[in-house]
């Protein structure tokens, strides 16, 4: 859309489209320019005023023996690195929305927009989520250009990329889509765009969440993360240097990496922060504590329904009475409270956290067992699968393992072990049929490739991952 023919209709057609009466935020300002009107705008609060106060004393220089168009004045004078042109007033507006200042001159046909942004932040910190040893102590945080900036500092490629793209009608988000030219999957990379342009929704209103979601129509029964989510800038360096793409959305402290597979998502940024023999024997055990967490408490269920077996080789750790209530019932009753707990503890203040859920468990556990409705061997073998379902890394494949184990027990509770195979299995096809933007969700267990599974089990030393 252009701009109007006369100044006063210019003056009510940015009324007419902005709330400036109403909305105190909205600064809308009409200035003199060498005999010439011309009105300032822009949002309050996302504004550099040093800047615009150096803008306004570079205006009142201008006068009449000044030769220069008033256009040419505000590009060669004034202080700033980003100041464009722009004809189409729609996109001059939501330049303003996005926090940048726009000057509309009389008799121009053209608005002059100037990036002097200044967004309300926090200071980069450590995260809570992925914590290490040693290394790096800043993290992502809500402003997107400083995400970027991040990133930079630790990739000084010529051929790093960042485009811009703005995602949803109301909030047009911007999404920041990285990459490394010259190692990126140029087809991945046009499939990713394409999607992101074609987004037909109001806004993002949950930040990457909601852009993962866009991206992947996936079926709402199946709980397996499809996008690997960081918040640390190291961990998406690395990744651009293997050539995947990097989606970062503005007021988001993470960002989406593509393309993901299910054992992308066992890596965990500590193992590349210890010797690599370290490294690969703590990577051996989290995958081995994945497995435990899902099955370990349905196969002692299965351990318990068939306790005279003649191929029953763990008999010693059958319990020697069942009590009261069954064992089905005992782990129903202690997986229910082991996730009481968890939940509690997210709206617990943090100095009592820990003392609350310690001291809880305890006390619930204790109680249980003297009144009779638990044996020791129940809350043993479900309070080490919650154990182990805390060591999954990823946050999203961990609640995935707890989904799955529920499934497992309630289907072994009720049919022993023809539900324990059945619903197996019905995991299993979940899993494989997942989608990504990319490679099959098993790769490289399927289809197989033994070199990149060997990459994903050792954590090689760097010189050596290098040279593969």
């Amino acid at each position: 859309m252009g701009f109007s023919s006369s100044f006063e209709q210019l003056k009510n057609k940015i009324k007419s489209t902005l709330p400036i009466e109403k909305s105190f935020d909205l600064i809308f300002r009409e200035i003199t320019v060498d005999k010439k009107r011309a009105i300032m705008l822009f949002i309050n609060g996302f504004i550099n005023d040093g800047v615009m106060v150096h803008i306004m004393r570079e205006l009142q220089k201008v006068n009449d023996e000044n030769k220069d168009t008033i256009r040419k004045i505000f590009l060669k004078n004034i202080p700033c690195g980003e100041v464009s042109v722009e004809q189409d007033f729609d996109k001059v507006i939501t330049d303003v929305l996005s926090g940048l200042a726009a000057f509309f001159i009389e008799g121009e046909n053209s608005a002059l927009v100037i990036d002097i942004r200044e967004f309300p932040a926090r200071e980069p910190s450590e995260s809570l989520i992925e914590k290490v040893t040693r290394g790096a102590r800043d993290d992502f945080v809500e402003t997107i250009v400083f995400n970027t900036a991040l990133v930079r500092r630790r990739i000084r490629d010529p051929k790093m990329t960042f485009e811009i793209v703005k995602v949803g009608k109301v909030s047009q988000t911007d999404v920041a889509v990285g990459y490394i030219d010259n190692k990126v999957n140029k087809k991945l990379l046009n499939n990713v765009l394409k999607k992101l342009k074609s987004i037909d929704i109001p806004a993002l209103t949950m930040g990457e969440k909601s852009l993962e979601e866009v991206l992947i129509d996936k079926k709402w029964y199946n709980p397996m993360p499809v996008f690997r989510v960081t918040e640390r800038p190291e961990s998406v360096a690395a990744h651009l240097i293997e050539g995947h793409i990097v989606l970062m959305v503005d007021t988001s402290p993470t960002a989406l990496i593509i393309p993901s597979t299910l054992l992308y998502f066992t890596h965990y940024v500590e193992d590349y922060y210890q010797a690599p023999l370290v490294g690969t024997i703590t990577r051996l055990v989290r995958l081995l504590s994945i497995f435990t967490a899902h099955l370990l408490v349905p196969l002692f269920m299965l351990l318990v329904a068939y306790p005279k077996s003649d191929y029953n080789l763990f008999k010693f750790l059958l319990p020697e009475s069942v009590g009261e209530i069954t064992i089905f019932a005992q782990i129903v009753f202690v997986e229910f409270w082991l996730e009481v707990l968890q939940l509690s503890s997210l709206h617990t203040p943090t100095n009592t956290e820990s003392a609350f859920t310690i001291i809880g468990s305890l006390i619930l556990g204790n109680y249980a067992i003297d009144m009779g409705l638990l044996v020791p061997d129940s809350i043993l073998f479900a309070v080490s699968s919650a154990i182990c379902n805390h060591c999954i890394p990823n946050p999203e494949l961990a609640n995935a393992v707890r989904i799955f184990r529920w499934i497992l027990i309630l289907a072994t509770g009720f049919f022993k072990i023809y539900g324990f195979i059945i619903a197996w299995v019905i995991e299993m096809i979940i899993i494989a049929t997942t989608k990504t933007l990319d490679k099959g969700y098993l790769w490289p267990l399927i289809p197989f490739k033994f070199k990149a599974l060997k990459h994903f089990l050792i954590r090689y030393p760097l010189a050596k991952f290098e040279k593969k």
